[in-house]
């Protein structure tokens, strides 16, 4: 029994937290305090570089010694940064004085006072944050989506040929093929997914209110835009400039914009899944041991697919949440901004429990040829579509209104309703061979 999940206020980190373990190295208060520590040390060390009379370049080996600062921080040591903001009660001040603890050990004592030179909390929030999310993305995010493509890409190809009733409101359409429904979501997540690959990850870097004014009066000499740039470049984001004393986070909203409309296609994918399901299209493999209802014996429920679409719609309303408040503020700055980036980590984790749910709702499925053929067979009304039309290229007169008045009868309408309706056409024994070749089965377009 582990009591700290049982514990758990959030089902992230309690119910689903083996699903959720790698995004801990991206959005838990460890890896806040680690990419704090990071990105102050990368700063210390690329001010050193800077040319500044009184702080003369770092020797790569202590660089290296102090990249392992961030590099190899334990818990124990992050606890200590928290005991270090009970007196600040500051928390990117705490980071600024643990880093400082470390420094005599590496000769570089002398210069601490140029740890966090001219900054404000924001430049190292606002460069941490958006880091920790690019990571995450590309770390955990994006080899979970595509194995979940892959997946049905494969899916896709293995169901190819298999003809399938299509329903449009509902009702019985033109048919279509099982294969060709996959590949629909297949080609609609590859496109969100290299929407999301062209997009930067934007960083502020530019002292108390985006002037970078601290250090202007203490080096004017020294080209500070052109070294704010490099130095946000060179942790692989965008220096959004100008701003105020945060991002204006317009860049960050459409990442999560673009998370989101991700998960709204995968919510489609849910949906129409269970209904396949609950038109017997699918049925689930089963497990054994496994209960489907706790009153009902007989019953395998589609739970994959439901606890995948849950998840979904969690994460959805936190990242609609995250676009719409972040890029308003008040004035040059209020504290909002933080309480809220602090949650990015929540809809990415109810992303991640949503993927796996999908992916294992996919490993179960197989599909029921003989109720979806007999489907077909029960549907010989969607054929009309291409008997009007092969009737209108033949100058039939009024065919649409022939066949509607065939099909909404009310009584059932068969192979040998259509076949009856054939003969009774006043076209060349060609079309009408044309005609008899048509079928649900057959009546599938490319």
């Amino acid at each position: 029994m582990q009591i700290d999940t049982l514990m758990s206020i959030s089902p992230v980190d309690g119910r689903y937290a083996s699903k959720t373990a790698a995004l801990r190295n991206y959005f838990s208060e460890f890896a806040l305090i680690r990419y704090r520590i990071r990105v102050e040390i990368e700063y210390f060390i690329a001010l050193s570089h800077a040319g500044l009379p009184q702080f003369p370049s770092i020797p790569e080996e202590k660089a290296d010694a102090l990249r392992a600062i961030y590099e190899n921080l334990t818990p124990e040591e992050a606890a200590r940064v928290k005991e270090i903001e009970k007196t600040t009660n500051h928390d990117v001040k705490a980071v600024e004085y643990f880093i400082k603890e470390h420094i005599p050990a590496l000769g570089l004592d002398k210069y601490s006072e140029f740890i966090h030179f001219g900054l404000t909390s924001q430049d190292i929030n606002n460069t941490s944050q958006p880091l920790m999310l690019m990571e995450a993305v590309e770390d955990v995010y994006v080899p979970a989506m595509r194995e979940l493509i892959d997946k049905l890409e494969a899916l896709a190809t293995e169901w190819r040929d298999i003809p399938m009733l299509a329903r449009t409101h509902g009702q019985p359409a033109t048919p279509t093929r099982v294969g060709k429904e996959i590949e629909v979501f297949v080609a609609r997540l590859e496109e969100q997914m290299a929407q999301l690959a062209v997009l930067s990850y934007p960083a502020k870097f530019g002292g108390a209110t985006g002037n970078m004014n601290a250090h202007h009066v203490a080096y004017p000499e020294v080209d500070w835009l052109e070294f704010a740039d490099n130095f946000v470049d060179s942790l692989g984001l965008e220096r959004s400039f100008p701003t105020t004393q945060i991002d204006h986070y317009d860049n960050l909203a459409t990442i999560f914009d673009n998370l989101r409309r991700v998960n709204v296609i995968l919510i489609d994918l849910c949906r129409d899944i269970w209904t396949y399901i609950s038109m017997e299209y699918f049925r689930q493999k089963v497990k054994a041991g496994e209960v489907g209802s706790s009153a009902m014996p007989h019953k395998v429920n589609p739970i994959d697919f439901e606890n995948a679409e849950g998840n979904l719609g969690m994460a959805d309303a936190v990242f609609t949440h995250l676009s719409l408040k972040l890029p308003i503020s008040r004035l040059q700055r209020d504290l909002t901004d933080s309480t809220v980036l602090r949650n990015v980590g929540v809809p990415m984790a109810h992303t991640i429990i949503a993927i796996d749910s999908l992916m294992k709702g996919l490993g179960k499925l197989i599909i029921n040829e003989d109720a979806i053929r007999a489907d077909l067979e029960d549907n010989w009304a969607v054929v009309a579509e291409g008997i009007q039309t092969i009737l209108r290229r033949e100058g039939y007169p009024h065919p649409y209104e022939a066949l509607k008045a065939l099909t909404r009868t009310g009584g059932h309408i068969d192979r040998e309703t259509i076949s009856s309706f054939i003969d009774t056409l006043a076209v060349s024994d060609f079309v009408k061979s044309e005609l008899r070749a048509l079928s649900p089965e057959t009546y599938l377009g490319y």
